[in-house]
């Protein structure tokens, strides 16, 4: 009877994941001391696991319902075997219990799956015990997660909540739970209880059996026999913190978690997720390595066995937040106000003067269009992609670093220091396992939210390529080390670039200062040419702005400007809540405005004899369809109209037509003088360079200082080019009079 209760005490302690020791108690007399302590060990489990019994089976809900009796056994029906439990009921059940829980899970849970074991053979009396399968206990709680970066050694087998994004994922692989060993010299059979988590080899160093039969076994003797073990899925995945929960100038903290049985493959890369677990500790594969150095030998590393997995993102991609009854009704009275397109535009960096049409684009990028998913299996994008190409010193970074901000999710990378495999995806290899796993990129932990890439000139042509179908199928397909698959990276693309010659060269058209394939800017939506025009007016109107903002520490226009939280959350709320359709009307104008503009471009190219650098495609058109749907999004319209369709074809207008017809940009106007000044140049040319002749552009323009500004000169030049009247040599920087 002894040695039944020593086994029972023994198995307990394994099930706990903690070695155990001899117990001693003083001025008991050794032997029955123990047997004291033991069996107050037991009676206390049995009283537990009666609790949780109890709690399955009779936990009511508000309506009166046995949730969990019911689900317990519509799950068993479906060979579902695992059983959801909220904390927050069983707190309420009995304190003790879930106080019992969050501080020795290691303990308890056996006892309430045992306990759920129970409950079924209770609903079904004609099973036995024995032919009942486990069941896992999946648990939820309402609970504020907990920092990586917070957990510490006061953390270790206690219960835990944190959350992250799901960065790397390996291959779900058995992990064993009983293992029937035998050895190969005795044939003595061994069998070993493995604890949860990451555990390391369990196997016996040596025979007992053998050793008191005389026989030399030798050492690690035994072998497993797989056909009489018992075997449940097992994954790990990587967990990183969030970009927007890292301290500046910090590296990303992350952590290992082990998922096991029903939990495994619940999750890709990308995803954002609250994790509930146990933090364990196992002893590292390096470690033994590494015994120079004072103390490593002691050093284990830090996992989590996750008990609960909450997905953050839905299915679409998109950032899930809860909102209370006062601000649902808030922001619908918000999205009623007729000035609120006007209002969120004035909202985008209200500290940047001027570039309205950008904050414009900029708001219908956050919000978005409509995704859609077609009858068969297609799918097309609802995310809008931007480019800010223009002159250094014109706020392109800070836009960007502000959408960071205000985005639900977001990542900021710099063109120069990403790679390809940086922002999609690249294959890891564990050292200590040697499996290869996949670990996402940018583009992938901004899976449902928006990648800013600032100097996206500065990036190899090799590394921008990569990223193609991550901007228009919004995949990313990896086919290395044996791994093939398909990751999700459902974002926007807000990126900033400089022309090729670092500012834009007015003697050149549109197509010689983009230094970009065609086939990357068709997959931009919205494309601004962003200029730094030499007027006087504007050049004093942005002194007195930046002079302002240091003087008194704001934008000086608080009074349209909405707190930045309050912006992320109004954002939040429409893209979860809305997702309009086109009405009749806005199709038809959008065909007739598609067809047109077609024929616009065709004529230019056939005039200038020259392929545009930006070409007018299909997507182009969807482009608009995706601005009107963001537009109608903005005010919770489930109907884009025909207004909403024209101020997308507006901002299409000034933005990627204006850069393929004109060599205009936003900022700069060609008034009716500066048009006259630019004839005037033309004529004075004409008469300053003889026929045949050769000029220097920068010695042409020092000689007509008095009498031309340097725009005026370039842009004569560039339209007497045009005409073959003149001709570039020297890469542009001399002329030649040819009639």
């Amino acid at each position: 009877m002894d040695s039944i209760k020593n086994q029972k005490s023994k198995q307990f302690n394994k099930m706990s994941g903690w070695d155990q020791g001899n117990v001693y108690v003083s001025g008991g007399g050794g032997i029955s001391g123990s047997r004291a302590l033991n069996d107050q060990s037991t009676n206390s489990s049995v009283d537990i696991q009666t609790k949780f019994l109890q709690f399955i089976r009779e936990w009511k809900n508000q309506d009166n319902s046995f949730i969990y009796r019911d689900q317990l056994s519509q799950r068993y029906n479906l060979e579902q075997y695992y059983l959801e439990v909220n904390l927050d009921h069983l707190d309420q059940f009995d304190s003790n219990l879930s106080y019992q829980v969050l501080n020795k899970p290691n303990e308890v849970i056996p006892l309430f799956e045992n306990a759920a074991k129970l409950a079924v053979k209770q609903m079904k009396f004609k099973i036995e015990l024995k032919d009942i399968n486990d069941i896992q206990v999946v648990f939820v709680n309402s609970q504020d997660s907990t920092s990586i970066r917070s957990l510490k050694s006061n953390h270790i087998a206690k219960l835990i909540k944190i959350s992250g994004i799901v960065v790397s994922a390996s291959r779900t692989q058995p992990r064993p739970v009983l293992l029937v060993a035998k050895c190969r010299v005795c044939g003595h059979q061994l069998n070993i209880n493995v604890s949860p988590g990451i555990t390391l080899n369990p196997l016996p160093a040596i025979c007992d059996e053998g050793q008191n039969k005389g026989l030399q076994c030798g050492n690690s003797p035994y072998h497993i026999l797989s056909d009489r073990s018992k075997f449940v899925n097992q994954q790990l995945l990587k967990l990183q913190e969030s970009p927007d929960t890292i301290p500046t100038g910090e590296m990303p903290r992350h952590i290992q978690l082990s998922l096991d049985r029903y939990l495994v493959e619940k999750v890709t890369p990308g995803t954002r997720i609250s994790v509930l677990g146990v933090f364990g500790i196992y002893t590292g594969a390096n470690v033994g390595k590494k015994r120079e150095v004072a103390g490593s030998a002691t050093i284990r590393t830090a996992y989590i066995r996750a008990l609960g997995i909450t997905s953050d993102t839905d299915k679409g991609g998109r950032y899930t937040v809860f909102f209370t009854p006062k601000e649902e009704d808030q922001f619908r009275k918000f999205s009623k106000r007729p000035d609120l397109y006007q209002i969120m535009a004035d909202s985008i960096a209200p500290s940047i003067y001027g570039h309205k049409d950008i904050k414009k684009a900029i708001t219908c990028q956050l919000f978005g269009g409509s995704s859609k998913k077609l009858p068969d299996r297609m799918k097309l994008r609802g995310d809008i992609n931007l480019l800010l190409l223009g002159d250094p010193g014109t706020a392109k970074s800070q836009l960007l670093k502000f959408v960071e901000k205000v985005a639900p999710i977001s990542v900021y990378t710099s063109g120069k220091g990403s790679s390809a495999a940086g922002l999609t995806a690249s294959v890891i290899r564990e050292p200590s396992t040697g499996e290869f796993y996949l670990e996402g990129g940018a583009m992938v932990v901004a899976d449902g939210g928006v990648v800013c890439i600032d100097e996206f000139d500065k990036m190899d042509v090799n590394d921008r390529v990569a990223i193609h179908e991550a901007m228009e199928q919004q995949t990313i397909s990896i086919a290395k080390a044996g791994i093939t698959t398909i990751l999700n990276s459902r974002t926007s693309v807000l990126a900033a670039a400089n022309p090729v010659y670092g500012r834009y060269d007015d003697m050149k058209s549109a197509g010689d200062n983009i230094d970009f394939q065609a086939t990357i800017l068709s997959r931009f939506d919205l494309i601004f040419v962003v200029r730094d025009p030499r007027i006087k007016e504007r050049d004093q109107s942005i002194a007195n702005h930046v002079i302002g903002i240091h003087m008194s520490g704001t934008s000086g226009n608080s009074s349209n400007e909405l707190d930045i939280n309050f912006l992320k959350k109004y954002i939040s709320f429409c893209r979860s809540r809305c997702s309009p359709r086109l009405s009749d009307d806005a199709i038809e104008a959008l065909k007739n405005h598609y067809v047109s503009i077609r024929a616009t471009v065709r004529q230019k190219q056939d005039e200038d004899g020259q392929v545009s650098a930006i070409p007018i495609t299909i997507r182009q058109l969807e482009a608009i369809v995706r601005i009107s749907e963001s537009l109608a999004k903005m005010s919770l319209s489930t109907t884009a109209t025909n207004q909403h369709v024209m101020e997308a074809i507006r901002l299409f207008t000034i933005s990627t037509y204006d850069a393929i017809t004109t060599n205009n940009a936003v900022g700069e106007q060609i008034t009716p003088q500066l048009l006259q000044e630019v004839v005037n140049a033309e004529n004075i040319l004409k008469k300053r360079i003889p026929i045949g002749s050769k000029v220097g552009i920068r010695n042409l323009t020092s000689q007509l200082n008095g009498q031309l500004s340097p725009f005026a000169i370039r842009k004569a030049l560039d339209i007497l080019v045009k005409r073959e009247e003149f001709d570039y040599v020297l890469q542009g920087k001399a002329v030649i009079r040819k009639n």
